[in-house]
């Protein structure tokens, strides 16, 4: 029988990915840890307790997760929890805001919801951890971790092994530039100008994260938010998708994929930069794709569609886990596509030092349960 449905798709995806996993990962996980930065597509509790109106920690956020509410903004999984999962993580990734102990050896999500790259972003929601700001948290744990594996020098030894995961960008458009109410930047820069200047401080940030001992990054590119239920109600484009915003997206997105080959070209051997798009475009197989399941901003309690896996978008602006699931499994597995993984999958970024990293990880590990 063909293969029709979005779901017999993702049943053959996963197919694959399972049979990779047990080739290669061999009952632990690929990398030792894995370094999350970003804002509400990743947030997995960091903004909790925060002076901020930008918060998921009740319910229905969580419905389909298996401890309720958290803090994600969505039904169930994020993308990056997906991905912690196709890695071989037994768990997922804690919070910095909730973080202690060994925890901080298999890795940190420093995610925060309405954050961006620029520091001002997200502020008129309230308080915000923009990215300079986790990196200054994740600066904290390198000390600690170095703490606790004897070194700086060993530390940085540990650290080149991980993943370096940046999910961020978008509210920097949707929650400044196209505020004008709020934010100046739309009467500074030109769409043009204003992309630039945000990938000049992504390329600050990156590469002060390098400075800590980060090597393998992925970097992902920005939705088409002009085609967020969000947008679209806003701008009364009669279910269409805004153009404009959508334009930005893209102009950001090429000057990202530029970034990656800047530093692939010009940084150590040793430093790997992979960029990764979401596959919205592509929308087969999902029945809803321009409303929310969780529409009027998902107040608590408001009760939500039954038929979640089929939307794109759990509420107007963050997508379902179903769509985030397809959206991971592309990112970690999918064959090399240029429009989509560039220059490479995640799996191939992981994959090309498996046996290495799994060899000092092991030695690490032996070491920290003689001493605790």
């Amino acid at each position: 029988m063909p293969c029709e449905t979005m779901r017999c798709w993702v049943m053959l995806l996963f197919f694959l990915v399972a049979n990779y996993s047990h080739y290669c990962v061999l009952g632990v996980s690929q990398v030792p840890c894995l370094f999350i930065f970003g804002d509400s597509l990743s947030d997995s509790g960091n903004n909790n307790d925060l002076p901020t109106t930008a918060k998921s920690n009740y319910r229905p956020y969580g419905i389909d997760f298996p401890s309720g509410p958290t803090g994600r903004f969505t039904n169930g999984r994020t993308e990056i929890d997906i991905i912690t999962q196709l890695l071989g993580f037994e768990k997922f990734i804690p919070p910095f805001a909730n973080t202690s102990g060994s925890d901080i050896l298999k890795g940190v999500n420093y995610a925060s919801g309405g954050a961006g790259i620029r520091l001002e972003t997200g502020t008129h929601l309230g308080t915000t951890i923009s990215l300079g700001s986790q990196l200054t948290n994740h600066r904290v744990i390198v000390s600690q971790i170095a703490t606790r594996l004897g070194s700086h020098d060993l530390a940085r030894q540990y650290l080149e092994k991980c993943l370096y995961y940046v999910n961020i960008g978008s509210n920097d458009y949707m929650s400044n530039y196209f505020n004008p109410q709020f934010y100046p930047t739309k009467r500074i820069y030109s769409v043009e100008q204003y992309s630039q200047a945000l990938i000049n401080e992504l390329s600050l940030n990156l590469l002060a994260l390098q400075d800590t001992g980060a090597r393998k990054f992925v970097l992902v590119g920005l939705g088409l938010i002009g085609c967020t239920p969000a947008v679209r109600n806003s701008h009364g484009t009669n279910g269409s998708c805004a153009e404009e915003q959508n334009a930005a997206a893209f102009n950001f997105n090429k000057k990202l994929k530029a970034l990656v080959d800047h530093f692939n070209n010009r940084l150590s051997p040793n430093s790997k930069f992979i960029s990764i798009h979401t596959a919205l475009n592509n929308r087969d197989g999902f029945l809803v794709s321009d409303a929310a399941c969780c529409p009027l901003g998902c107040i608590p309690d408001q009760k939500p569609c039954d038929n979640r896996s089929e939307y794109v978008f759990w509420d107007e602006v963050h997508p379902s886990e179903a769509w985030n699931l397809l959206n991971a499994i592309s990112s970690y597995n999918s064959t090399v596509n240029p429009a989509f993984t560039y220059p490479m999958n995640i799996k191939n970024l992981v994959g090309c030092e498996i046996k290495r990293d799994l060899e000092f990880t092991d030695k690490t590990t032996s070491q920290l349960s003689a001493t605790e």
